[in-house]
């Protein structure tokens, strides 16, 4: 029971008594003047929808509701609409593991159009900030989920729910937040503005022994964003089996700093492209500080990129039909540490595609790569593969090193890229490979040099060029 105001509190007094109001408040759901609500769990593994509900709806406007610490059940789809309001949640909300009442299309939410995912919980408002002090947030309870879908198809779409979605949000802020176990994609935010997240805690890793040394657990990104502008991730720590981070079409003004990448596929700029009737726009993106980190195999086999771009191709295709384009324009990456990855840095743009699919009409420009070091398993060191219809254009490379673990030759790819710079120079043989340090520019090195230079040691590096 949600409490409305100190002068409800006294008509309930009046009526009832003290003994009385003790037991209606037993329900776990405290509301005092000024709509501020304290809800406790009601524990023995009983429901907590309805009391978590009435306490957004009852101070989820102008008010504050805190959780205490514990576990609340949810066993329902969710929103909470907030406005100008505060949210403690210093319990977790787990979403009961029931794989196949989720993936029933009444039981989530649709509001991410990217091929339709699902959503079980989803934030909404403007000028809100949800802190849960590192002691709470979502329980996806994903073991189960990921031990369901090691004998069944499992695809993009396929109902398994995002963790935790902020769609249409202005002005909202997240702290401190943890989700353990999601089944699906951690974060999504889409269709929103000027939203911060500042510390998030993301583990999607497989505890059984049976599935070890495998991927049990793709498409566990940390977040993917979407038509949002003006986002900031802020202290970020993820361990998943697919995209540490995933940006998306219309993705704009973002800023990227601290965040660390415990397996999967690395950070992701993609896919992009997809729908031929949108025009994806990526643009205006810093990212700093970021860590990407192999760990132990039997959890999570993959550390595939540190960072990756990647679109579809230009044909159409399927339905909704593929083909689309875009582009992506000023993107900094910098202050890169990369331990044990497949390959440092790499961009496609034939994701999905046949041997005769037209080239991707979605275009890169001033890509800007700074302070770059780590050790890598392949030979290819940077892999841009620029599509021939609208090439890459100004690409820079400041304090790009790297340590090469495979023992071979080494080489760069660069196709349809014009005025590419800090990709020659000289470099020392490291532990188990070479190092290589750029340090003078070079133009349209794709389409005008052959080759490259012979490197200290002995190695050669041969420049893949059109």
């Amino acid at each position: 029971m949600v409490l409305a105001s100190s002068q409800f509190l006294l008509h309930l007094l009046r009526g009832v008594g003290i003994l009385g109001l003790f037991m209606l408040l037993l329900p776990r759901v405290l509301a005092t003047a000024g709509s501020d609500c304290v809800v406790s769990p009601l524990g023995n593994g009983m429901d907590d929808t309805d009391q978590v509900e009435a306490a957004i709806n009852q101070c989820g406007h102008f008010g504050t509701t805190t959780f205490q610490p514990g576990t609340y059940n949810i066993t329902r789809k969710m929103t909470w609409e907030l406005q100008s309001a505060k949210v403690d949640l210093h319990g977790f909300l787990s979403f009961i593991p029931d794989v196949e009442f989720w993936l029933d299309l009444e039981n989530t939410y649709r509001v991410v159009f990217i091929q339709s995912q699902a959503s079980w919980f989803v934030i909404t408002g403007s000028d809100f900030e949800i802190d849960a002090h590192n002691t709470g947030g979502v329980q996806g309870n994903g073991q189960v989920w990921w031990d369901f879908f090691t004998n069944r198809t499992r695809e993009d779409g396929d109902g398994r729910p995002i963790a935790f979605t902020l769609n249409n949000v202005t002005n909202g802020i997240v702290r401190n937040f943890r989700v353990e176990s999601q089944p699906f994609w951690c974060n999504t935010v889409s269709h929103s503005s000027n939203v911060v997240y500042d510390g998030m805690y993301c583990n999607a890793s497989n505890t059984n022994p049976e599935f070890f040394g495998e991927n049990i657990v793709p498409n566990t990104d940390g977040i993917n964003t979407y038509v949002s502008d003006n986002v900031t991730l802020l202290n970020w720590d993820i361990t998943c089996g697919d995209d540490c981070l995933a940006i998306k079409g219309n993705s704009t003004n973002l800023f990227v700093r601290n965040v660390t990448c415990h397996g999967g596929n690395g950070i992701a700029f993609g896919s992009l492209g997809q729908y031929a009737n949108l025009s994806d726009i990526v643009e205006n993106v810093h990212m700093e500080d970021l860590k990407l980190v192999r760990i132990d195999s039997d959890i999570q086999p993959n550390m595939k990129n540190a960072v990756y771009f990647k679109t579809w191709s230009g044909t159409v295709n399927g339905e909704p039909p593929t083909g689309g384009g875009g582009r992506v324009h000023n993107v900094t990456v910098q202050d890169v540490v990369y331990d044990q990855v497949d390959r440092p840095l790499l961009l496609t743009q034939r994701n999905g595609a046949h041997s005769n699919d037209l080239p991707s009409k979605l275009m890169f420009s001033n890509l800007t790569f700074v302070n770059w070091s780590g050790t890598f398993k392949s030979t290819t060191v940077v892999d841009l593969e620029c599509s021939p219809a609208v090439g890459c254009d100004n690409v820079s490379f400041d304090n790009f090193t790297f340590t090469s673990l495979s023992g071979d030759d080494l080489k760069f790819v660069c196709k349809n890229v014009e005025n590419l710079s800090g990709l020659n120079g000289t470099s020392s043989r490291g532990f188990y490979g070479s190092t290589f340090i750029q340090d003078t520019t070079l133009n349209s090195i794709a389409r005008d040099l052959p080759g490259f230079t012979e490197i200290a040691g002995g190695r050669h590096v041969p420049l893949v060029g059109n």
